[in-house]
């Protein structure tokens, strides 16, 4: 014999909620969700499960915030180095080549100012936090 549990959804059109989700179920993807039972499933489960979660870890809705920010920007300053390689080439191959082994004296290379040297390290500190 089949479990079957059936059960009224009543949407109130004149209740922005009520709408909103009455339009979602109209532009349901029918290849994903067969009917409207499997979309309203799915979106159920998704939910309480949600809620549970964050139940459990107050603090977990801030550090998937967080973690979706980082992400952001790494990916606007590797999106910027990448366009700016071709210009930094050059500038890049010169730092490298002046660049001094430890212990290593070069004539080549000018002397840096305690506030290049600052920067230099505050740049460091700030790829290393990464």
């Amino acid at each position: 014999m089949s479990r079957i549990f059936t059960t009224t959804l009543r949407l109130n059109l004149d209740e922005p909620d009520d709408l909103k989700a009455f339009e979602y179920l109209q532009r349901l993807d029918r290849k994903q969700y067969r009917s409207y039972s499997r979309a309203i499933v799915a979106a159920v489960n998704d939910y309480f499960t949600r809620k549970e979660m964050c139940d459990s870890d107050p603090y977990l809705e801030t550090r998937e915030k967080e973690d979706a920010f980082l992400m952001k920007i790494e990916r606007t300053i590797r999106e910027s180095l990448q366009a700016c390689a071709p210009l930094n080439a050059a500038g890049l191959v010169q730092l490298l080549q002046g660049a001094q082994q430890p212990g290593e004296a070069s004539s080549l290379s000018s002397p840096v100012s305690e506030q290049e040297e600052g920067d230099i390290l505050a740049a460091l500190d700030f790829a290393d936090s990464f």
